[in-house]
């Protein structure tokens, strides 16, 4: 028979049934009695080191009892009460930081969530069995704030992060909430520290915040601070493209988007508010717009009904024409063509300047480009010059934020292409990781169980960052818009490009008197000035793009003047001069191109506001 390594072997026959129990070892009663005061009195040792304000509190309350009796604990009651009401009203964030949220925290843990942690736990899926006993996630601490409660959890040996994701909404409704969600870092950024303690402050940081991987925190919302209505940021006068203001988070905190060397996709459904994420993105950098330090290159395939009441903001619009949307984006393909073309090997990543301003190519709606529009031939050219803005742009400050309502591959099949991603309300679970990416619903972006209500309201993934941030955009009202048209319009030269060396032509300040006729002189003299030459080769390189803006009579708007020439090629370079119901076409070198570019703003100082009839846009001729 076979004995047992540390003790003596003990058989019991029932049937096949063999009982092996080590040996055990007699005991005094008073060394295990002594075992046992030590093991509590070390127990209850730990537990005052981690709670000394706990025990800093009561010591102060029986001290207070034995020398004043029931006056010596009231009074101080009373005194912390208005300090602490004061507290509140001079800074409401550091008395929930400090006083309050710590409080409130230790009350729900004890009250709340220990009482149905076990419940929870079991019920949802989360306890292990092991040696016929049930072993649990171990509730470590809970932060409470205004609106969350973050619950710190320790894992069960062999559970991951994804075990908690998978029943995200369980855990909500297990504690009586609608909306939870998992992190597998802790949600909140470390402070910047400054001052003399800073080094110091520093290294407790560290300590906070460093990598625990056995460790899940999960965030349960107790109070909806998105429920009530974004109202609209302020706009700074420079804008921080590295942390634009757009919408307020559920801890009533600001999210905003770093927007710097990345393309940002908005996927919702009809009335989900697209419109907000837009126009508060356009507000924030509104102050940019004015100063030159970005320009927006806006397409509304609705028909303007979406921009057109922001016009004078942008310095290029394209609502209307398919063809003019084409151009629109070749135009930015062949700006981020210069830009890498000056900036190899000098720079990775380009810095916004007045000169060399950041472009943002605008897309509402991008659907109509890539998937509904008829024409085979100009679909296929958008979506080469959208392909090759999305995969080489950013780096060269030419940027992409498209909205859309089908995120599905064969309607956006460079979907993967944004790093920085947007979900609204969508209709189908599956849209959901379209959006966002695989496995974002079950990490609780519930982006299809949007209420009513929730117009704006959104879940937001950033490059780098698999866990969905929920927030609410501000909503921007049709009078916000008219205010920022009026007070932020873009500069007269903003087309995005560099600037000419050539001198800048005054295209005035008004229209004279005779402005009919001064426009049919002008028109005249630039037609006897350069005739209708031969046709010409026409040019292979890729053109250069000169622009002038000549504001209108009201300042309200501003009519463009473009002359689109080869200046690497010394033969005539083919264009096509659209004026009246006609096009006229011509040959042109870059210095007749020049000169036809001065005759032109001389027509639009003469005019002030063109008439309709007029389109003062030279476009290449197709061959």
């Amino acid at each position: 028979m076979m004995r047992w390594p540390r003790g003596e072997v003990l058989m019991t026959t029932a049937g096949d049934l063999l009982v092996i129990r080590p040996k055990r070892i007699a005991l005094p009663r008073w060394l295990v009695v002594l075992g046992l005061l030590l093991r509590w009195l070390a127990r209850s040792c730990w537990w005052c080191l981690r709670h000394p304000i706990t025990i800093a509190l009561a010591v102060a309350a029986v001290v207070l009892y034995a020398d004043h009796g029931w006056p010596g604990l009231v009074v101080p009651l009373v005194l912390a009460s208005a300090v602490s009401a004061l507290w509140r009203w001079r800074d409401e964030a550091s008395w929930w930081r400090w006083c309050a949220g710590p409080l409130l925290g230790r009350f729900r843990q004890v009250f709340v969530y220990r009482r149905a942690w076990h419940e929870a736990m079991t019920l949802c899926g989360l306890a292990q069995t092991y040696d016929h006993r049930a072993v649990l996630p171990e509730l470590l601490r809970v932060r409470s704030d205004q609106a969350l409660d973050v619950l710190t959890v320790r894992m069960v040996r062999g559970q991951t992060p994804s075990d908690f994701q998978k029943v995200t909404a369980n855990l909500a409704y297990a504690f009586g909430r609608r909306h939870a969600r998992v992190y597998s870092e802790r949600p909140d950024d470390p402070p910047t520290r400054t001052g003399y303690w800073a080094l110091l402050l520093g290294l407790v940081d560290r300590v906070r915040f460093r990598d625990r991987p056995t460790v899940v925190y999960l965030v349960l919302v107790r109070t909806d601070a998105l429920r009530p209505v974004v109202a609209p940021f302020d706009a700074p006068a420079v804008p921080d493209l590295t942390a634009l203001p757009l919408a307020r988070r559920e801890d009533l905190g600001t999210w905003s988007l770093h927007l710097l060397a990345t393309h940002v996709l908005i996927g919702g459904a009809t009335r989900s508010g697209k419109g907000s994420v837009l126009w508060s993105l356009v507000r924030s950098l509104s102050g940019g717009i004015t100063s030159g330090l970005v320009r927006l290159w806006v397409i509304d395939p609705k028909g303007g009904m979406e921009f057109a009441m922001g016009r004078p903001m942008f310095a290029r619009f394209a609502c209307k024409s398919f063809e003019a949307m084409a151009d629109l984006l070749d135009e930015a393909v062949t700006v981020m063509r210069e830009r890498q073309t000056r900036l190899a090997g000098t720079v990775r990543v380009h810095t916004p300047t007045d000169a060399d301003p950041l472009v943002v190519v605008v897309i509402d709606e991008m659907a109509a480009l890539t998937a509904y529009l008829q024409d085979v031939d100009l679909r296929k050219r958008i979506a080469g010059s959208l392909g090759l803005l999305l995969s080489q742009g950013a780096g060269v400050g030419v940027l992409v934020v498209a909205a859309l309502q089908d995120p599905r591959k064969e309607v956006l099949p460079f979907r993967d292409l944004f790093p920085t991603r947007i979900a609204l309300g969508l209709t189908e679970a599956s849209q959901v990781d379209l959006v966002l990416g695989d496995g974002a619903r079950n990490r609780g972006a519930l982006a299809d169980q949007m209420p009513r209500w929730a117009k704006g309201v959104g879940y937001v993934i950033l490059d780098g960052t698999p866990e969905p941030l929920r927030v609410r955009f501000s909503y921007v009202t049709d009078d916000h818009i008219r205010d920022l048209a009026r007070q932020y319009p873009a500069p007269a030269d903003s087309s995005g490009h560099p600037r000419p060396g050539r001198p800048r032509v005054d295209p005035g300040t008004g229209p004279p008197a005779t402005a009919p006729a001064a426009s049919r002189a002008a028109t005249a003299r630039c037609a006897a000035q350069h005739p209708r030459r031969r046709r010409g080769r026409a040019a292979v390189t890729t053109p250069t793009f000169f622009r002038l803006r000549a504001p209108a009579a009201d300042g309200a708007s501003s009519t463009a003047v473009s002359v689109r020439v080869a200046p690497d090629r010394p033969d005539p370079y083919p264009v096509y001069l659209a004026v009246g119901a006609g096009r006229r076409r011509m040959s042109l070198t870059p210095d007749e191109a020049w000169a036809l570019w001065r005759c032109l703003s001389e027509a639009v100082a003469a005019l002030g506001t063109p008439p309709d009839y007029i389109r003062t846009d030279i476009r290449p001729a197709r061959r």
